[in-house]
C-alpha cells in the first residue's frame, strides 16, 4: 500500500505541467509582462494605469503610475 501511494505521488509530479505554460503566445501580452506590468481584465486598480493591451486586446495592461 506503501508503494502504492508513493507511486501516484510519482506520477502526479511527472505529469505537472512546466512553469509558464500557461502564458498565451500574444507578443502584447509578453511585451507588457517583460516591463514588470500585468493584464487585467477590467478598468485597473487605484495607482496604476493602463498603459497597452494584453492578449491581442482583450485585456488592459496595467502600469504603476509613478509617484510626483
Amino acid at each position: 500500500m506503501k508503494i502504492l501511494c508513493l507511486l501516484f505521488a510519482v506520477l502526479f509530479l511527472l505529469f505537472q505541467a512546466a512553469p509558464g505554460s500557461a502564458d498565451a503566445p500574444f507578443a502584447d501580452t509578453a511585451a507588457c509582462r517583460s516591463q514588470g506590468n500585468f493584464c487585467r481584465a477590467g478598468a485597473c486598480p487605484p495607482t496604476f494605469a493602463a498603459s497597452g493591451s494584453c492578449q491581442g486586446g482583450l485585456l488592459k495592461c496595467c502600469a504603476k503610475i509613478p509617484a510626483q
